[in-house]
């Protein structure tokens, strides 16, 4: 019962400093959007626009207001849910993210699928006979995907598999003489959905590059980690002690060294996820994949301030709260970890 409360005071208050977080994160963006260098009026407008038409759309957004009473109309916005509208597109900033989401969770999660299935393969193969032509080449993997530059492996993916060989479309998310079925927003899922052959074969092959690359790129974190952990947990006491009750060294390793050394991994694994949203960036631009990242790219650039500050905070809360729920989880599974 003690370990139960214990528990459930240490999740309440992981959650309760959540909003304190997410406030920060919206105050410094805020902050640094105004004092950064440009006018997101001449982004509108133009250079060449008279001052009478400047300073009227400067008081139709509410820019000539006082930066106190900006930043407050702000943070009330977010507390009513209210993200406010572009300002080139004048559509409301939900409206540019729910378009938006989908394309980065769907790109996430197949990269996911690929830095995992490949990061633990390469990881346990090396542990598994170590300091040997298997476990070097598996040490240079996980060092050599993580130095990449990612823009640099994407374009060389692009002009192998694209340009030379033709079996993959450069990029976007979908045929463009096709249209996309209607649904979730995830066109993998939503061609299921529709029974849809050819939708589903038009999404998966613009997939295929893009989180091809990105699970590639990741996978080397899910090596490193696995093959450090997996290493430490099997000069541990318990491990030595099956040892020396005669059990064979695979029975060891899959039955009591992997559960405790994929504990870890969860973690990684969280703050890989909730990153990926809003973080793949240089894959997203490579790739011309319509997401969260090159919308931020195109926001950023034309001074929009409602859909930078948007963005962020959207990917700011997924990351604070799925870093919340694995932390929670970690706790739950690990009788190890203090809270």
């Amino acid at each position: 019962m003690r370990t139960g409360r214990s528990l459930l005071v240490y999740g309440m208050t992981r959650m309760a400093l959540a909003p304190l977080m997410l406030w920060l994160v919206s105050s410094i963006v805020f902050l640094l959007l105004r004092v950064a260098p440009g006018d997101p009026v001449d982004a509108v407008l133009g250079i060449r626009a008279s001052a009478s038409a400047r300073e009227a759309l400067r008081s139709q957004l509410g820019l000539d207001m006082p930066l106190w009473n900006q930043y407050f109309k702000f943070i009330s916005g977010l507390l009513h849910g209210d993200l406010g509208q572009g300002l080139i597109s004048q559509e409301p900033v939900s409206k540019i993210i729910s378009s938006a989401l989908p394309a980065s969770i769907e790109l996430a999660f197949f990269s996911l699928c690929v830095a995992i299935i490949l990061g633990v393969l390469v990881g346990f193969s090396g542990v598994a006979k170590p300091d040997q032509k298997l476990d070097l080449a598996g040490r240079f993997f996980g060092i050599g995907t993580y130095a990449l530059p990612p823009f640099w492996a994407a374009m060389m993916v692009q002009l192998c598999f694209a340009v030379f060989l033709g079996w993959l479309p450069v990029g976007g998310r979908f045929p463009p003489s096709l249209i996309p079925p209607e649904g979730t927003g995830l066109l993998v899922l939503d061609s299921i959905r529709a029974g849809d052959p050819i939708a589903l074969n038009g999404a998966l092959r613009h997939l295929v590059l893009p989180a091809g690359t990105l699970g590639f790129l990741l996978s080397g974190i899910f090596t490193r980690a696995l093959r450090l952990n997996l290493s430490r947990v099997l000069h541990s006491d318990y491990v030595e002690a099956a040892r020396s009750r005669g059990l064979i060294e695979r029975r060891i390793i899959i039955r009591h060294a992997l559960p405790n050394a994929l504990l870890p991994l969860l973690t990684i694994l969280g703050i890989t996820v909730a990153s990926l949203i809003g973080g793949a960036l240089l894959i997203e631009l490579t790739f011309s994949w319509p997401g969260m990242a090159l919308r931020l790219q195109e926001a950023i650039s034309q001074r929009d301030y409602p859909v930078v500050q948007g963005i962020v905070v959207v990917v700011a809360a997924l990351v604070v709260w799925i870093s919340v729920i694995v932390d929670i989880l970690v706790a739950l599974i690990d009788p190890r970890v203090n809270y």
